[in-house]
């Protein structure tokens, strides 16, 4: 596989050339194709009748770029919500099985991740997260996409969806809501907040420590050496906003939905003991799939991971 260079795609000068998603409706450029290429999201090339967009849409002056999967004849449609420090290029696995239930698939690079705008990895409120959110379903609503639109999202991007259901008004009232290792406390958190105090006043940054998070070693491989969009520090902002965050969650009032929750027994990025306790207590008996061996990033464990918890996802959703 080569690696990306101005030959291939560059992030901000791609950015740069995408129209609105409703109107993104002509052939994806040369550049657009390498992109997708490289990180296998071409699925229109090997699922008959699937067609793709690539666009974007203005949050706050930032460019939000955003993806469109559509089978010939969609039944519903997900809307995907990726992690910290990922981005709609490591979904590949997810989308093409939604894809296979003949859903649309929606998804968009979070602010300041992948080929969205804004400082890499960073945000100063999860508020924006919500902003970011709200305006992605609106995409969905003017492209006419159909319901139910069922929501999933993978750590921070199961966080996001955790705030919409406590404290937000869904629209429209969704379908299922699938939360793989949902964030609401990472792990060793209190270690974590005490370092932030001591070193936020000195430091904007510090180095990311890539962890082993997956048992699949050629995904590792990939998001430590291969792949250019992924961050390499850790912003201070983000912990802060992270500190003021988990409290609104864990005081939020109980909700009567039901999401759908699979959790790795060997994650060692979240607190999921302390966080499937808090989901139990603020939801109506979620339904839970708690998989021994798998570790943190759910989308890309072993392909036997993943099939577990895809047909016991399947199985709900149709």
């Amino acid at each position: 596989m080569p690696s990306p260079t101005s030959e291939h795609f560059q992030a901000e000068r791609l950015r740069s050339h995408l129209r609105p998603l409703a109107a993104a409706t002509q052939p994806l450029s040369s550049e657009e194709q390498a992109y997708q290429r490289y990180y296998g999201l071409d699925l229109a090339s090997s699922r008959t009748g699937v067609r793709s967009q690539l666009g974007c849409f203005e949050l706050d002056g930032l460019r939000i770029v955003t993806q469109l999967w559509l089978p010939a004849e969609p039944q519903a449609t997900l809307v995907l919500l990726h992690g910290y420090y990922d981005h709609m290029g490591l979904y590949r696995h997810v989308i093409d099985w939604a894809l296979s239930l003949n859903l649309a698939v929606l998804a968009c690079d979070l602010p300041g991740h992948g080929l969205s705008a804004g400082p890499r990895a960073s945000i100063d409120d999860f508020a924006t997260y919500q902003q970011t959110l709200l305006g992605l379903l609106d995409q969905a609503a003017s492209l006419d996409l159909p319901q139910p639109w069922h929501l999933c999202g993978q750590s921070t991007g199961g966080g996001i969806l955790l705030d919409y259901l406590l404290n937000g008004t869904p629209r429209p009232q969704p379908g299922a809501t699938i939360l793989l290792a949902p964030l609401v406390r990472p792990r060793a958190w209190g270690l974590s907040k005490l370092s932030y105090h001591l070193l936020s006043p000195f430091k904007a940054a510090i180095p990311r420590r890539f962890s082993d998070n997956s048992s699949d070693s050629d995904f590792l491989h990939f998001v430590q050496h291969r792949d250019p969009l992924q961050p390499r520090d850790l912003p201070t902002a983000w912990v802060g906003a992270l500190a003021k965050w988990i409290p609104r969650i864990e005081s939020a009032p109980r909700s009567t939905q039901r999401p759908l929750i699979v959790q790795g027994e060997s994650d060692m990025t979240v607190d999921w003991q302390h966080n499937l306790d808090v989901l139990q207590d603020k939801f109506d008996q979620p339904e839970i799939l708690r998989l021994p061996g798998a570790r943190h990033h759910l989308v890309n464990e072993s392909e036997a991971l993943r099939r577990q918890y895809f047909d016991f996802l399947g199985e709900r959703l149709r």
